[in-house]
């Protein structure tokens, strides 16, 4: 699959602005670590997992992960690329784990990147490019910023990719500074 044809995919079930806008940001962040963690040669994969990951949200938010994996198989999509945008909802609307680093990465990533968007917004340059980590650190604390992003998910995925969470946020942030969409 080649990147027009999972944005024409995702654009198929997603309209919304915010949706679209965070599809972007995920695949660009997952670029970013398929070239950071020595996987250079399966950047575009990862970036199509990135975009896609949340192909059904916007029309099947109570079926999320589900009806992606329905969606993708009806359109005969290979089954690593499934398995890697449905193991994002593991313990969470499925009992699929993320296995390879990749899915690792785009469990602990997604969540994270709402969180620091929500951070960088409200700050006076509404930009992650001068954000740190403290600042982060001290919204992650605050459970009713950005409520929506699961503090709970974002550190099991450190925990599954076997780094501190000080080390996946700073690591995050400096991902999506590489994000044109971000700012």
């Amino acid at each position: 699959m080649t990147r027009d044809e999972a944005w024409a995919l995702l654009t198929e079930f997603n309209k919304d602005e915010f949706h679209l806008k965070h599809a972007q940001t995920v695949e660009g962040v997952m670029r970013y670590f398929a070239r950071e963690l020595g996987y250079r040669d399966e950047e575009d994969f990862w970036g199509i997992v990135g975009l896609l990951h949340d192909l059904d949200f916007e029309l099947y938010p109570e079926q999320h992960c589900i009806k992606e994996a329905e969606l993708m198989r009806e359109r005969g999509l290979d089954e690593r690329l499934i398995h890697a945008v449905v193991s994002h909802g593991w313990s969470i609307t499925v009992d699929i784990k993320p296995e390879h680093e990749m899915e690792k990465v785009l469990y602990a990533t997604d969540e994270l990147t709402g969180l620091i968007g929500a951070v960088a917004i409200m700050r006076p340059s509404k930009s992650v490019q001068d954000l740190e980590l403290k600042s982060v650190k001290k919204k992650f604390k605050s459970a009713n910023f950005a409520a929506g992003c699961s503090r709970e998910v974002i550190s099991r995925g450190a925990e599954l990719l076997g780094w501190t969470l000080d080390k996946l946020i700073e690591r995050t942030i400096l991902a999506m500074r590489t994000v044109p969409v971000v700012d």
